[in-house]
């Protein structure tokens, strides 16, 4: 059974950073794509960031593009997300997500979330 598990969230003061990392079980890694999603306070789920599952392809959402970094290592079974200059409107649940099947771009399979909380 596939399981992502997030880690790395918290509190922290607007313009500070924090790395979310996603560890994930049960089948080969390497072959996936790997995302991660946001859901601020009283909004719905929304695309922030996913890597192909080389590593060489990272792709943005605009709200967090030239501030958030995702990266991979396959050896870990581990992707991440490096968080910098964030903003109170970064607040959010975030989740790390993965397609079903390798050949997949739908994200099907998801962590429980971890909360991330920037004070003003």
């Amino acid at each position: 059974q596939v399981q992502l598990v997030e880690s790395g969230g918290g509190l922290v003061q607007a313009g500070g950073s924090l790395r979310l990392s996603c560890a994930a079980s049960g089948r080969t890694f390497s072959s996936y794509l790997m995302g991660w999603y946001r859901q601020r306070p009283g909004l719905e789920r929304e695309f922030v960031a996913s890597i192909s599952a080389s590593g060489d392809y990272p792709y943005y959402a605009n709200s967090v593009k030239g501030r958030f970094t995702i990266s991979r290592d396959n050896a870990k079974s581990t992707a991440y997300l490096q968080m910098n200059r964030l903003k109170p409107e970064d607040t959010a649940i975030y989740y790390c997500a993965s397609p079903k099947y390798s050949y997949s771009y739908n994200f099907e399979i998801w962590g429980q979330g971890t909360q991330v909380t920037v004070s003003s």
